[in-house]
């Protein structure tokens, strides 16, 4: 692998990284006191599988990344894709601090329909470069929209 690529799949790994940091700063803080005290539903996982399932989906996340950037600028739909990328990235930290860090249900149900079209979007974006990249999306979809349908569920538990 040249060095560039080294570069280039470092940095596609912090991204989702850092914003999962970002996110986890206003969700820790709210776990053993707001989110404690809510009413959820029998299916609300434990609290402990949050981190570890989302450190894979940032590690899915940051892989898909690097096997569409490392194809190049040049290569026609690398930047489309990566600037969806992007932009879901910041939904799905911004979910982090609607939900947890301002206390809201409801904004975060807002927000994360908002980022399950974003992922959408980036799968589609990515798997026209890449079929693996498209793929390896796949599981964050999936959590997205049990967090949607765990997000609602709570909303509706705790008006």
């Amino acid at each position: 692998m040249r060095a560039q690529d080294i570069v280039k799949l470092v940095v596609s790994l912090l991204l989702p990284l850092g914003s999962g940091a970002i996110g986890g700063l206003a969700t820790s803080a709210a776990i053993p006191t707001w989110y404690q005290e809510l009413s959820k539903p029998a299916f609300s996982p434990p609290n402990w599988l949050f981190g570890p399932a989302w450190t894979v989906l940032y590690l899915l996340m940051g892989i898909a990344a690097f096997l569409v950037w490392r194809l190049g600028w040049g290569t026609p739909g690398v930047r489309i894709a990566l600037a969806a990328f992007l932009g879901q990235l910041l939904l799905n930290a911004l979910w982090s601090l609607l939900f947890f860090g301002l206390r809201s249900p409801l904004a975060g149900m807002v927000e994360i329909v908002v980022l399950w079209l974003a992922v959408g979007l980036t799968i589609v974006l990515f798997a026209r470069v890449s079929i693996a990249a498209g793929l390896l999306l796949l599981p964050y979809i999936g959590w997205v929209t049990f967090a949607a349908v765990l997000n609602g569920a709570i909303l509706a538990l705790n008006r």
